[in-house]
């Protein structure tokens, strides 16, 4: 449930969220590349290589001693306003078979579309890149393309956010990918809707035990934190915790049966993007935590294993615009700053 602010008398005040600013220190971070452009995504490889993707359609490959290729092969991609090249995920056999996957913005009839591709990873080179799901309709507009995706490595299922593209009532029609979490299968690219109701979600992560967890952008306030679980409503445009930009009231109000209410709001929104759930490997004191980039106020916001509560943040001349969170080998925290154009790591205390 979201988090309450209780007067003296424990009456209901205000339905605000509660931050509790633990003292937490963590190390300085780490730059471990510099000189990127509009970085998005992060992605860890086998023997201590990199893979970042960048906005303006360019997915670097770089090696353990520091040098960089660029890869060639990518789908067709469409760059424009929020959208371009995406996320990108390893696939849980990696090691064995090099594949990974990407999420892009590509062009299709009467606009673009989210879409995601599959493709093998050699060298510096993408081989057999085939699309596996793309949006059923584009649309015209530059925004609201959400765009993670994370492997249920149990499976090998594809989870993948979609915003509602600026087209606010689709979030809610079942018969558009608009506003949804889709669960896809990489090797036949059957699909099927997992949740509705979306925004723009732009962060995604499995918990320890396997729950999995996702925030999104609301308007002015309402950012939210949802725990994912297939068949839920969460309610965007009918319910929301944030008004529309020119101060109009969103919806029907905060609430209404049948739709789900978020862990935890933000307000005002901190634009989130990015999101690491810790796993306690090499760090067992982070198990749990949940580590969110804020676009819009520079930090990383740590929420509590609940996702109910913000704990703390990280906030360094380095967290500037954080794009996407990760934790990396040996428990580091991993980030990307748009605003320095740097990909950085925080280590475990030693």
């Amino acid at each position: 449930m979201k988090q309450m602010i209780l007067t003296a008398a424990a009456t209901l005040c205000l339905a605000l969220p509660t931050f509790a600013q633990a003292q937490m220190t963590y190390p300085e971070p780490q730059r471990i590349v510099s000189g990127l452009s509009g970085p998005w995504s992060v992605g860890f490889l086998p023997g201590g290589g990199l893979l970042i993707t960048e906005k303006r359609g360019r997915l670097l490959r770089i090696s353990p001693d520091g040098e960089r290729a660029q890869v060639s092969g990518l789908p067709e991609i469409r760059v424009k306003g929020q959208g371009g090249l995406l996320d990108l995920a390893l696939a849980s056999d990696f090691a064995s078979s090099g594949r990974i996957y990407l999420s892009y913005v590509t062009p299709q009839p009467g606009g673009e579309g989210t879409a995601v591709a599959s493709a093998t990873l050699e060298g510096a080179t993408l081989e057999d890149v085939r699309t596996i799901f793309e949006m059923k309709e584009g649309s015209n507009g530059g925004r609201h393309f959400g765009g993670r995706i994370v492997e249920e490595s149990q499976t090998g299922a594809l989870f993948l956010t979609i915003g509602d593209r600026g087209d606010r009532p689709s979030a809610q029609d079942p018969a558009r990918d608009n506003g949804k979490i889709i669960r896809i299968d990489p090797a036949t690219g059957s699909h099927e809707t997992w949740t509705m109701g979306h925004r723009n979600p732009q962060g995604l992560a499995f918990a320890p035990d396997g729950t999995l967890w996702s925030h999104e952008h609301g308007a002015r306030g309402g950012d939210e934190i949802n725990r994912i679980e297939t068949g839920k409503n969460y309610g965007w445009p009918v319910i929301a915790y944030g008004r529309h930009y020119s101060g109009a009231k969103i919806g029907e109000g905060t609430s209404k049966p049948g739709l789900e209410q978020p862990a935890f709001y933000w307000d005002p929104s901190i634009a989130p993007s990015g999101m690491a759930i810790h796993s306690g490997e090499g760090w067992p004191e982070m198990k749990g935590r949940m580590f969110i980039g804020s676009l819009k106020f520079d930090h990383i916001a740590v929420m509590a294993p609940s996702g109910a509560e913000q704990i703390g943040k990280i906030e360094t001349p380095q967290t500037q615009r954080v794009r996407d969170v990760r934790i990396g080998p040996r428990g580091g925290i991993w980030f990307l700053s748009e605003g320095r154009g740097a990909l950085y790591r925080i280590g475990p205390p030693e």
